[in-house]
């Protein structure tokens, strides 16, 4: 049956593609991308504690994945509701940390397991904060809102979805030669197809981006701002999604896909540099002026882990009991590697010059 976009594609066709899509155009592409992302793995090496990068890097991802679908929060209000209560932040602000978390669980459990349909649905039910299962028989639409037009219906029916997802996942983990970088780039094309939630497929798929790359050894933690190209082509990113489905156009989709790994790579390492040599400066500072008691390797990771810290980061960490703990952060304010902010009954610390790295 011809591909009606006001009809649900439960014709979506099976991975792998029909169409030739080792091209030479983006074999080219695929060589170029693979070697910025292996400058970024040896970059993210260069870091001392991986739980710098960890925490930071993927924070920044999750603020632009959840731009996407309009979940908007700043910088400052995230880092800042990173270290608070969670009661204590906005509804934005608490969506766009459990994309966070869940890249973290998704990060977790692919050391040990396979991509499946069960990660899927834990992703997206991490990312809702409850438990989400598969779509059935709701009607969901992609629309044009400006247009007001439909655009696409995805498959429905939990019995097409899951044959299709368990195809997916199939075609992920199959040994047929394909570079993982290719099979990411299809597989979240068709993830985002068959549009297997009601809600959060778009922030599940870009998840799924990642941790393939991690899963096949192409980055070891998952830090690539892979949202900042889409956001910055968000109407071409759209626009190639259709293209598949319309047309057949696989290699469009692949060359916009591999240009946004090799684009994001070369600037994500620069920002791992930028850490990299903030830290190196930082600590040589901070051995020559704070007082021998307080100095240590491990206040400094703590305070580039977290840019921004609370006196129960310090003790949590095992460095100090609380009135050591104070003394530590206002001796780093001193000095100005600090500033203090009155949160309520509590003070917390940031890192501006960490702060800046990060916007950049």
């Amino acid at each position: 049956m011809a591909y009606r976009n006001n009809e649900p594609y439960n014709d979506l066709p099976p991975l792998p593609p029909r169409a030739v899509i080792e091209t030479t155009p983006v074999l080219r592409r695929c060589i170029a991308a693979s070697r910025a992302l292996a400058e970024l793995k040896g970059a993210g090496k260069l870091i001392p504690n991986q739980a710098i990068l960890i925490n930071s890097i993927p924070l920044q991802e999750a603020k632009l994945s959840s731009e996407i679908e309009n979940i908007v929060t700043t910088q400052d209000e995230l880092f800042r509701a990173a270290a608070e209560d969670p009661g204590r932040v906005d509804a934005a602000t608490r969506e766009v940390l459990r994309y966070r978390t869940a890249l973290r669980h998704g990060y977790g459990a692919v050391q040990s397991r396979p991509i499946d349909i069960d990660l899927m649905i834990e992703l997206c039910s991490v990312l809702h904060d409850e438990d989400v299962a598969l779509r059935d028989e709701e009607r969901v639409l992609i629309e044009d809102v400006a247009n007001r037009a439909v655009v696409y219906t995805p498959p429905r029916g939990r019995g097409v979805i899951v044959t299709l997802l368990q195809n997916l996942a199939t075609f992920l983990h199959e040994p047929d030669g394909l570079d993982p970088l290719l099979k990411m780039a299809v597989a979240h094309y068709q993830f985002e197809a068959i549009h297997p939630f009601v809600d959060g497929n778009g922030r599940t798929g870009r998840i799924l981006n990642l941790l393939v790359l991690v899963q096949s050894g192409l980055l070891e933690i998952p830090v690539l701002y892979l949202s900042r190209y889409i956001i910055q082509h968000k109407a071409e990113y759209y626009r190639r999604l259709r293209a598949v489905t319309e047309q057949g156009d696989w290699e469009g989709w692949l060359l916009f896909m591999l240009a946004a790994v090799e684009e994001t790579a070369l600037w994500t390492t620069g920002r791992v540099l930028a850490i990299r040599e903030l830290f190196e400066a930082t600590t040589a500072r901070c051995r020559q002026e704070l007082p021998y008691r307080v100095y240590s390797k491990e206040l400094m990771e703590l305070i580039f882990a977290q840019p921004y810290v609370r006196i129960q980061n310090v003790i949590d960490a095992g460095l100090a009991k609380r009135d050591a703990a104070s003394a530590y952060l206002r001796e780093l304010e001193r000095i100005g590697v600090l500033q203090s902010e009155k949160r309520g009954r509590e003070v917390l610390y940031r890192h501006l010059a960490l702060l800046e790295v990060l916007s950049a």
